[in-house]
């Protein structure tokens, strides 16, 4: 895949994996498939089953969150480079790079609310199903932005700088093949996996319902205030901060605050079980304020 080459990686492959006719397979599309399946697997069904979830829910919101989860991704992505939207092609040209994970997470966690809201299930929990699933899966997405050069840092001579040799390779405009530059899609992808395992610690405390989605949404928006320093693929908008950033600090000044409150109003106000006290089974259709049984060691096992 890559070759340690004058100090910097070489990248040559091409985006494009196959071709069936006219029709081409990106490794983009492909990694999200992949994805998708790792994430459900390991990300939010260790965590939704054993606390009450049922296979028939969690397939049935999985589903409408993955569809609803990409199309917010691409309006996000598409709001965000208006200058490049010269047709409706363009507008829903993914195999192209460009999906904008805060809209994955607007419309992702839109979509969970409302059909947990209408199956009668615990909310909380399952949003921070949604967040195992996200944490889990984006750093595979990662995968396909590297190999297609879309997100990238300014020229760069360290060890892991990676320069791009195809001429497919989807680069944004003003980067050039053969010029190494600082990966930035690759420091994403690693600074999801550090959010992954401090989720993984958090939920071994045995935290309450909620927790993990605020934390989640906390230390990404962090992550990409921080990171996107290192991403010049985007123009800056206001204030010496690109687009991203700007949404970030919205998210930490705003969305967080306000996830909070309304956690402490529902979820936050029950009272822990003493330690030893039986367990009882929660009502049939019991509402996003019922609480769940802790972790299992096989599920963390899995997760981890």
């Amino acid at each position: 895949m890559a070759d340690h080459m004058l100090a910097t990686i070489t990248i040559g492959i091409n985006p494009v994996a196959f071709s069936v006719g006219s029709l081409s397979v990106h490794w983009y599309g492909i990694l999200y498939v992949v994805a998708f399946v790792v994430a459900y697997y390991l990300g939010a069904r260790p965590h939704l089953l054993p606390r009450g979830i049922s296979e028939n829910d969690l397939e049935r919101i999985t589903g409408w969150t993955i569809l609803f989860g990409l199309i917010g991704a691409r309006l996000y992505y598409d709001v965000q480079n208006l200058d490049m939207m010269h047709s409706f092609v363009d507008v829903i040209a993914v195999w192209n790079g460009g999906m904008a994970f805060y809209g994955a997470i607007i419309g992702g966690l839109g979509t969970i609310l409302v059909v947990g809201w209408r199956g009668h299930l615990r909310l909380w929990t399952l949003v921070d199903g949604g967040a195992f699933f996200a944490v889990v899966g984006q750093p595979i997405g990662r995968i396909g932005n590297i190999i297609n050069g879309d997100i990238l840092g300014g020229p760069s001579n360290l060890p892991w700088a990676t320069a791009y040799t195809n001429a497919a390779a989807v680069l944004q405009p003003g980067y050039k093949l053969g010029v190494a530059y600082q990966p930035a899609g690759a420091y994403e992808a690693l600074g999801t996996l550090v959010i992954l395992l401090i989720l993984i610690g958090i939920r071994r405390r045995g935290v309450r319902p909620g927790v993990l989605i605020i934390s989640y949404v906390a230390l990404y928006s962090v992550s990409q205030l921080l990171l996107d320093f290192l991403r010049q693929s985007e123009p800056v908008i206001w204030l010496g901060l690109k687009q991203l950033q700007l949404t970030a600090i919205v998210s930490l000044v705003v969305l967080v605050p306000l996830m909070i409150v309304v956690w402490r109003r529902t979820e936050g106000r029950a009272r822990p079980k003493p330690e030893g006290a039986a367990e009882s089974e929660p009502p049939a259709g019991a509402g996003p304020a019922a609480d769940a049984e802790p972790a299992t060691d096989a599920e963390e096992a899995a997760t981890s």
